[in-house]
């Protein structure tokens, strides 16, 4: 997501950097390629033209056109726009002093609904908490049941009922039953809306009033556009959001849902999904989106991913035996498994400073969980002998895992020659070497 948008407004700063000097024409220059790229990014048109008027006032200052480094101080000024758009400050989850958490989600059909609720169970279980899932959807064909399948794979409880009932009168008797069971925190999932109609704007109203949620959270599909940014206006004129939830940010849409939403709407976003599993639930951080926006990554949350994924224990056992030079195929399998939970992996290269630099230096490599999927089965394919000891792979050893992975030779040695790369890499980065040294391996 956001790639054609990044990649377009990197290039635009790169020349704006270069000119040494910066006055009014070469800024409108420069703002002109800013608007046209954020309108093909289906930005909401108010949204660019507000946010091109205050980067012109702000870029005219005296302080940066007397700036030693003009087209950098411009760049910033973007920056903190951009920062703006989004939101500012980060929205966290509301969370009660007391009594349970309760967060009613809305939306359009399709947007995602059901599978959030199941990943903000997960979140919330893994908090300490113990949510009760609430089902209040007849429309959509076996949607309680999809809910359902859901809390089963957590492990959580899941009210549903048999028979069609108002939404009212199915969350009286489900806060009931979380009464019982004493749960801290109850999830309802809602009928969705293709277009938001009296009667529709009316139940949704009235269940609000009955389950009285902590949270009332607008689902917002990235790839509908600025149609899912109308309705999600709609959504909270009706009854009265408390946050957005960008769902599909991993998707190839243009990404100006993102980055029209908070503007028009009025209500921060909270929450982005990021991949198919449910763990794939992020926090919301403007300034971190801003800077993958304009190509400086993301370092932070991609530290935080990996801390989740890993373990600080798993990676202190690891660094061990990268400086041992113990670190063979069982290990890289392992490695492979932990980075596949972090999420998708075009994804996670998006957070890197100058990602689109290195994947245009790559070439059209597709950047998905294929190339998982077939290392994970040439290495299962070979005996822990020969994870254990990679050195022993001979040509006969190399075509039978090749036959028994449904791969050819040629992409058994390729993995091969990625695992032995990667081990050197692994043992530069922790035998503290200076960063030249990490870099030369990285060119490599």
């Amino acid at each position: 997501m956001l790639d054609a948008l990044s990649e377009r407004l990197q290039n635009t700063f790169r020349r704006l950097g270069s000119s040494g000097r910066i006055g009014e024409q070469e800024l409108d220059e420069a703002l002109r390629e800013v608007r046209i790229a954020l309108l093909e990014a289906d930005v909401n048109f108010k949204v660019v033209r507000d946010f091109i008027a205050r980067v012109r006032e702000k870029g005219l200052g005296q302080e940066v056109l007397t700036s030693i480094t003009p087209g950098q101080q411009v760049i910033s000024i973007v920056h903190d726009e951009l920062v703006r758009t989004l939101g500012g400050e980060d929205a966290p989850l509301l969370k009660p002093d007391s009594g349970p958490i309760k967060i009613l989600i809305v939306g359009t059909k399709g947007s995602g609904k059901t599978t959030l609720a199941g990943r903000l169970a997960l979140r919330l279980k893994n908090e300490g908490h113990r949510p009760l899932l609430v089902s209040t959807d007849f429309e959509r064909v076996a949607a309680s049941e999809q809910l359902q399948v859901l809390a089963k794979s957590i492990d959580v409880p899941c009210y549903v009922e048999a028979k069609e009932a108002p939404a009212v009168d199915v969350a009286k008797r489900a806060l009931a039953e979380a009464k019982k069971q004493n749960v801290t925190a109850i999830i309802v999932d809602t009928v969705g809306a293709v277009a938001l109609d009296d009667d529709t704007a009316d139940g949704l109203a009235a269940l609000a009033d009955e389950v009285d949620p902590t949270e009332v959270l607008i689902v917002v599909d990235a790839m509908s556009g600025q149609e899912a940014v109308t309705i999600a206006k709609e959504f909270h004129e009706a009854i009265e959001g408390t946050g957005i939830v960008v769902t599909k940010v991993d998707s190839d849409s243009r990404g100006g849902a993102v980055l029209s939403v908070r503007e028009v709407t009025g209500l921060p976003i909270k929450l982005i999904t990021t991949g198919e599993r449910l763990e794939a639930l992020e926090d919301f951080h403007p300034e971190r989106f801003a800077s993958r926006v304009l190509g400086m990554g993301d370092v932070v949350t991609l530290v935080e991913k990996a801390k989740a994924s890993l373990g600080s224990r798993s990676v202190e056992d690891m660094t061990k035996r990268m400086r041992s030079g113990q670190f063979d195929l069982e290990d890289f399998l392992g490695q492979m498994e932990q980075v596949k939970s972090m999420g998708p992996l075009g994804g996670l290269l998006d957070m890197l400073p100058g990602a689109s630099g290195i994947k245009k230096q790559l070439g059209g490599v597709e950047f998905n969980d294929g190339f998982f999927s077939q290392s994970e089965a040439i290495v299962r394919s070979m005996t822990l002998q020969e994870r254990r000891n990679p050195e022993i792979l001979n040509g006969s050893r190399r075509r039978r895992i090749a036959r028994g992975s449904g791969t050819t030779p040629q992409d058994v040695n390729r993995l091969l020659n990625q695992f032995k790369d990667a081990r050197k890499l692994m043992q530069a980065m922790t035998s503290g070497k200076g960063a030249g040294g990490i870099m030369r391996m990285l060119g490599m």
